[in-house]
């Protein structure tokens, strides 16, 4: 009797140890290329008042497998003849609907090629394509299904990640980094690809507006060529000019405060002037002659800080030289597409944090200037920051010329340090400010000592 048990018992043991060992044998000498990560599809949305634009990002290799149609070989020239599948292939796997089932219009838009690389994946080639999706009339933008399976409806282990890019009504306009909406994959227990809801919240007016003033306010403290423009536009403002040279001496305080503002307001006026218009009309304006237009009027504000080209009209060149820069600015506006009414509040708003800012550099460097006007240094310093600023201006106008220069690079860059630049300013100012004070106190001292020996002088 005991035997059998035994038998059986031995058995069991090697059955139990097949089932541990053969799946473990199956994993350990698994090819290394079926772990290898492959690359995923990117949809990136932008949230406008009446559609959505995505932009779709498609390994090649996957895509060419899913959709039959070969891009492996395909230069960049060539995928014109393979425009007219690729967008109808497109266009039958991408299904948007509202809530409630009803159906939006897919247009599927510009293609092209280009090389890319995913972390873990090594560089590969992609497929990048543009879709306009309009929703029925007064159907709701922020909260729709995505019904999309381009790739995972033949590759299962495709998985494709669905971004959120720009997005005015929820505060989201520099289009820097992405917001995941979600994930398309297989679902493997039922073998289909459920359609992702697409929740974006409630958007405003108020989060729009508040996104465009922090814009503004970043958009003239990384652009060094602006504030540039107008701190050497403001350099010889305290002063008075003689003979062609800043040789007159200082200019009193009430009238280098009346120039310093008159040029101020002039450069606001001109840019404010030049952005609504170019924005409000959608005016197609090239921008390369655009920014060298910009170097140059930097270029020629350092020469006037050196020698005066045009004294006492400063702030009518600021003005003229305003609105290019203004025109620059639009062209930040004018790559968002905004309705009409999130327009006219974008503009307000990011004019509201360009002029803060700018009023706020003002503010700071005034004492500097002020008090600078009055020292011997005053002209070694003033110059020297004026042959810095025409280098820098030189190198960007050969840049935006077609030249590309280290001298450009390095100026650019500067922008990317506006902190220790606001501190500088600030610490100038403090000193310039103490500076007046301790004059102002050694002036009464020396007066009351004096007064005070004419007081106590003996009769004779």
């Amino acid at each position: 009797m005991t035997r059998p048990r035994t038998w059986l018992t031995t058995a069991l043991r090697l059955v139990a140890g097949i089932a541990i060992v053969v799946p473990a044998a199956l994993l350990l000498g698994a090819s290394p290329a079926a772990a290898h990560p492959m690359p995923h599809s990117v949809v990136q949305l932008d949230v406008y008042k009446d559609s959505v634009t995505a932009q779709l990002a498609l390994p090649v290799g996957d895509f060419t497998t899913a959709s039959g149609i070969d891009l492996n070989t395909v230069a960049s020239s060539a995928l014109p003849t393979r425009a007219k599948a690729i967008r109808t292939y497109l266009a039958a796997h991408i299904h948007p609907t509202t809530l409630k089932g009803q159906a939006w219009q897919v247009t599927i838009g510009a293609l092209s090629l280009s090389r890319t690389e995913q972390t873990s994946t090594g560089p590969y080639r992609e497929l990048v394509a543009k879709a306009v999706l309009t929703p029925p009339t007064g159907a709701d933008v922020r909260h729709f299904t995505f019904d999309y399976d381009v790739i995972v409806h033949q590759v299962v282990t495709h998985i494709t990640l669905v971004t959120v890019r720009q997005d005015w009504a929820a505060g989201r306009v520099t289009g820097d980094g992405a917001t995941q909406v979600g994930t398309i994959r297989l679902d493997v227990r039922h073998m289909k690809v459920p359609p992702l809801t697409v929740d974006l919240g409630k958007g405003s007016a108020w989060r729009g507006f508040a996104a465009m003033l922090q814009l503004g306010a970043n958009h003239i403290l990384t652009g060094t060529d602006h504030l540039l423009f107008l701190l050497i536009l403001l350099l010889p403002a305290p002063l008075l000019a003689a003979g062609g040279r800043w040789n007159g001496g200082p200019a009193g305080p009430r009238a280098a405060l009346t120039r310093i503002g008159r040029i101020t307001l002039a450069f606001t006026v001109g840019h404010s002037v030049a952005l609504a218009a170019s924005a409000l009309t959608h005016l197609q304006i090239p921008g390369r002659p655009i920014e060298a237009f910009i170097a140059a009027s930097i270029l020629v504000g350092a020469v006037h800080a050196i020698r005066p080209l045009f004294p006492g009209k400063e702030a009518l060149v600021a003005g003229v030289f305003g609105l290019g820069h203004g025109m620059a600015f639009s062209f930040v506006l004018a790559e968002m597409h905004l309705s009409t009414g999130q327009l006219a509040s974008s503009l307000l708003a990011f004019n509201l944090g360009i002029e803060l800012v700018q009023l706020l550099l003002v503010c700071l460097a005034l004492p500097s200037l002020l008090v600078l006007a009055r020292l011997r240094v005053q002209p070694a310093l003033r110059v020297t920051g004026a042959l810095v600023t025409a280098t820098a201006a030189i190198g960007w106008l050969a840049d935006r010329l077609g030249l590309p220069n280290p001298v450009a690079r390095a100026a650019d860059s500067a922008g990317s340090h506006t902190t220790g630049m606001l501190t500088a300013l600030a610490v100038a100012a403090v000193a310039a400010l103490a500076a007046v004070g301790w004059t102002r106190v050694v002036r009464q001292r020396g007066r009351a000592l004096r007064e005070l020996e004419t007081v106590t002088e003996p009769a004779v």
